[in-house]
């Protein structure tokens, strides 16, 4: 019985340990300060389970070795010097991509960035703040011969070197609405850009990263895991780009090319906020739905769906810093992980997913974005 009690206990301290180690890798916001003093108290509780229940040289062995396996889980491993590093970023106009192209010049890359709009203000805001370091690239992911230009540029630009980090930021989310509302130009849309775009630009820099032996992210979203209803169009995108993503980063491992997810949370970026796109967007739906579906689902049904996605726009965050501090980590870290969780409610989001029952899961989501009180037409008593 004793014996039985004392390997329940070690099962208890390595399981509690690497649990702890796994939510801070979920939580890449977590200070080292607070990693540190989380560890002294950890190393203090386990010795003294370890010293009552085991006791003499076995009980030290088991906490120092468990103490020095949540060490090795928890902490970050070193950065990389950025010195003679250049990174191509998409979808720099505004929001992450934007952000993420200061921060890279701000640290001393030689930064490509595209946009939609040379002219535009956030380009002209780039220019501004940003060195002589960071080269505006017009370029638009659904046109082939913008891609091969951009890629082009940049070849003669970098000479004879190779590029080191690839960021596909650039996504699209055209409208929300219940998959069979959503119009095939929205799916097509959304794949052109989300997922067909940023295979192209992947495919087309490949010989120069693997030269580098470099990085490649993808910023996915979490909505191409998780069921959210009226995300169907946008969810497909993202959960292409994030099996493709996870392929490639198990192909790329024979040549020394590091590839990571970034999932980040909801933010209030430009085009989230631009209520006049979601307005046009609803306007254009309605115009090109056929008058059958018109009559089940009423235009009543489908104005909610878009009123309440906007009335949760004010939920959104505004601090970007869990998604540009997880870009850099992968792009900079000795060893990047394939995948981060930018916010703590993308970590509830996958707790949810996988931990709750399913039908308690499908509540949660339905009511994650979208709170129907109206319903569909041909339902009505």
């Amino acid at each position: 019985m004793e014996g039985f009690s004392s390997c329940l206990l070690v099962y208890v301290c390595v399981s509690s340990v690497l649990g702890t180690a796994a939510v801070l890798k979920l939580l890449p916001q977590v200070q080292i300060s607070q990693r540190l003093v989380l560890s002294a108290g950890l190393l203090v509780t386990l010795e003294r389970l370890c010293y009552t229940y085991l006791g003499g040289f076995t009980g030290s062995v088991i906490c120092w070795l468990t103490f020095l396996l949540f060490l090795f889980h928890s902490f970050s491993p070193p950065q990389l010097s950025v010195q003679g590093k250049a990174v191509f970023i998409t979808g720099c106009d505004s929001g992450f991509g934007k952000t993420i192209a200061q921060h890279f010049d701000s640290m001393g890359f030689k930064v490509f960035a595209t946009v939609l709009n040379k002219d535009g203000p956030g380009a002209i805001e780039l220019v501004q703040m940003c060195s002589e370091e960071l080269t505006l690239i017009q370029m638009d992911l659904t046109k082939p011969q913008d891609i091969e230009n951009a890629v082009q540029f940049t070849k003669e630009k970098l000479g004879e070197k190779g590029l080191w980090g690839l960021v596909n930021n650039a996504g699209i989310c055209i409208n929300i609405g219940d998959a069979e509302l959503s119009l095939m130009s929205n799916y097509r849309g959304c794949m052109e850009v989300n997922f067909f775009g940023a295979i192209t630009i992947t495919k087309a820099f490949l010989p120069l990263i693997r030269r580098e032996k470099g990085r490649i992210v993808n910023v996915s979203s979490p909505a191409g895991e998780t069921p959210f209803p009226s995300f169907a169009a946008y969810g497909a995108s993202k959960a292409a780009l994030t099996l493709f993503t996870n392929i490639l980063r198990q192909e790329l491992n024979f040549w020394g090319v590091k590839v990571c997810t970034i999932l980040p949370g909801f933010y209030k970026t430009a085009k989230v906020q631009d209520h006049t796109h979601w307005e046009q967007q609803n306007c254009n739906l309605l115009k090109n739905l056929s008058s059958e579906l018109l009559q089940d689902y009423g235009e009543e049904y489908i104005l909610e769906i878009k009123n309440q996605f906007l009335k949760r726009i004010h939920f959104a965050k505004e601090d970007f810093s869990p998604v540009i501090d997880s870009i850099t980590d992968a792009v900079l870290s000795t060893n990047p992980r394939p995948r981060y969780y930018a916010g703590k409610d993308v970590i509830i989001q996958y707790i949810i997913l996988n931990f709750l029952p399913i039908t308690i899961s499908d509540l949660l989501f339905n009511r994650f974005f979208i709170q129907h009180k109206i319903l569909p037409k041909a339902l009505h008593k």
